[in-house]
């Protein structure tokens, strides 16, 4: 089949995360799912509205359904959000590269999220975690603009309740009932405890978040190359062919969407790029 055509994936479940967001599993009909990296990203079309790129947010060692975590932010994912137990939908893919948990093994990871960045990374997440043995210290910050906007509450309690994984999260404000720490995601960089010359981070969010966790790492001494950005703005094929997502000499969809920051930086610096 081509790369261009999507199979039809039937929703077999489908949960309110936030006021806007949701996480729905899907299955190829005939069965099963496919395997992908945590990193990979697929096209999910609605139809009769359009398709999307939507991060795969599932476990990767889960056989048997695929995971997408869908904010509602503009047609096409308004309709993919409307979709219920039993309709179909589009899946192309999965496409891009994948969040080097492999070349971090024998330091430490640092994985840092705002809001809806911690879809993209949860796959990142689940493998470290499965290979913890294989990890020095394992690092987990996260944020949201307020606490009913944090994704995967009963995860992220689990992964806090393990005791080999430090969880930090942090709220823009904070709303009753809530004891965590108030402030900006960045900001939880400087407080945790890893190795900066074995340490291996990985972030995504929105991209004025990125920025300014790339420079509290940087100011921790982590280097450049060994910080990973996950991209994903303005995707429309996911092959490389219809050029929207161009940044400089790369197509995101093709060359990413996961980069180093080192390759990233002269491009990031342009304004409006």
């Amino acid at each position: 089949m081509s790369e261009m055509t999507p199979e039809a994936f039937t929703v077999t479940s489908r949960r309110q995360e936030t006021a806007d967001t949701w996480t729905f599993e899907l299955e190829r009909d005939g069965g099963g799912a496919g395997a992908f990296a945590p990193g990979q990203f697929n096209m999910l079309y609605a139809f009769g509205h359009g398709e999307s790129a939507i991060s795969i947010s599932g476990d990767p060692a889960r056989e048997g359904a695929l995971v997408h975590t869908v904010r509602a932010v503009g047609l096409t994912t308004e309709a993919i959000c409307r979709a219920q137990p039993g309709d179909v939908l589009g899946v192309r893919g999965p496409f891009g590269n994948a969040w080097p948990v492999e070349a971090a093994e024998g330091g430490d990871v640092v994985i840092v999220a705002g809001g809806i960045g911690l879809a993209p990374l949860r796959p990142a997440i689940c493998t470290v975690l499965a290979r913890r043995e294989r990890y020095g210290r394992v690092v987990v910050l996260y944020g949201g603009r307020t606490p009913d906007l944090l994704l995967y509450p009963g995860q992220l309690d689990a992964w806090r309740t393990r005791g080999d994984v430090d969880v930090a999260m942090t709220v823009d404000a904070a709303a009753s009932g809530w004891r965590g720490r108030v402030g900006v995601v960045p900001a939880l960089v400087a407080d945790a405890d890893f190795d900066p010359a074995a340490t291996t981070a990985m972030v995504c969010g929105p991209e004025v978040m990125m920025r300014f966790t790339v420079a509290a790492l940087r100011d921790r001494g982590v280097a450049a190359a060994r910080i990973h950005l996950s991209l994903e703005r303005n995707m429309q094929c996911g092959i490389g062919h219809c050029g929207h997502c161009q940044l400089g000499p790369t197509l995101v969809c093709r060359d990413g969407p996961v980069y180093p920051y080192d390759r990233l930086e002269p491009w990031l610096a342009i304004r409006e790029l």
